[in-house]
């Protein structure tokens, strides 16, 4: 009797139905995986609450998908496919956020067909590779670290080229990636994201460039992760 409330009202004889304590065995083993994942993105990541909570239920959200679909790959798939019409917020995500989602998808649809064993594996070892690329900086470029640079010119100041020069002393890259007039358009606010040389050198790079700009506003900050994040 307690069996017949989980049974869907369209099942027929030939066609499999989930027993409930499997049901919750392969729901619980998705939501332990998404808590581990959540938490090796964490690892020296920044990141938002919003985000390591929707990595973290995201695995049991495709294993369900793929359990009501009674393990059909391709109908699971198509499923899961529309739910990428809807986008978490309006903005695209970074690589590394997008990476994250597809582990954690992945990690859902193998503990939705039953592997739960693969499925725990599969998130360990990809887990500890995460965890390790970041230990050994990849892809970062040695002593150099990234910041973005706000500066703020008078209007009558040709900025395209004034500050090349400080730049390319101080930093390894600088890119000029918004231009923003302010105090009813008497000054313009530039800004670059920039890769420093050398830590050291921040106070510096700040002196220099006050010397060029009539010592109007410079600050120097950490990447910013909201705007263009999930």
């Amino acid at each position: 009797m307690f069996d017949r409330v989980f049974q869907g009202i369209f099942d027929q004889g030939l066609v499999a139905t989930v027993p409930v304590t499997q049901f919750l065995l392969c729901v619980g083993v998705a939501l332990a995986i998404g808590i581990i994942l959540a938490l090796v993105y964490a690892y020296r990541s920044q990141y938002t609450r919003s985000f390591l909570l929707t990595l973290a239920v995201l695995p049991a959200v495709v294993c369900v998908v793929i359990m009501m679909v009674n393990g059909n790959i391709g109908a699971g798939v198509a499923v899961a496919g529309a739910f990428s019409l809807v986008r978490f917020r309006s903005v695209p995500g970074t690589a590394k956020e997008i990476g994250a989602i597809f582990v954690a998808m992945a990690a859902g649809l193998v503990a939705g067909m039953g592997y739960l064993g693969y499925a725990v594996l599969f998130s360990l070892i990809l887990g500890a590779a995460w965890m390790l690329y970041e230990r050994l900086g990849l892809g970062s470029r040695a002593g150099s670290v990234e910041r973005v640079l706000r500066v703020t010119v008078p209007e009558d100041l040709e900025y395209t080229h004034v500050f090349d020069e400080v730049l390319e002393q101080f930093t390894s890259s600088a890119e000029l990636v918004r231009v923003k007039t302010t105090n009813l358009g008497s000054l313009f606010k530039l800004t670059y994201r920039i890769r420093l040389k050398d830590a050291a050198q921040e106070k510096a790079l700040i002196d220099a460039i006050r010397c060029r700009n009539g010592n109007l506003e410079v600050s120097v900050g950490r990447q910013e992760g909201s705007s263009g994040e999930l």
